[in-house]
């Protein structure tokens, strides 16, 4: 008879334990995601401002070429491909 109860109270704690982590895993979804439309409109601000002003554009891929470190990324950019064992200061 208690066995049975015990096994019963596991189950319930085991399926909160698992609701829990299911509702935790919804808001670093939605985290994520906020994080990254922030991102793309903050991304895209600046291209405009790039678009408009030539002198911030010249900064910004002065700063690019230092930031961007994947060839695939400095290609979007249109920046020269780093070297093998290159790093930027």
């Amino acid at each position: 008879m208690q066995a049975d109860r015990l096994r019963k109270l596991i189950e319930k704690r085991d399926a909160v334990t698992a609701r829990i982590k299911q509702e935790q895993s919804k808001l670093k979804s939605g985290e994520r995601k906020s994080d990254t439309r922030r991102k793309v409109l903050a991304g895209a601000t600046v291209l405009q401002w790039a678009a408009r002003d030539s002198e911030f554009s010249k900064l910004l891929m002065v700063e690019l070429g230092k930031f961007l470190v994947r060839d695939a990324d400095r290609a979007l950019f249109n920046l020269p491909l780093q070297k093998k064992g290159q790093t930027t200061p």
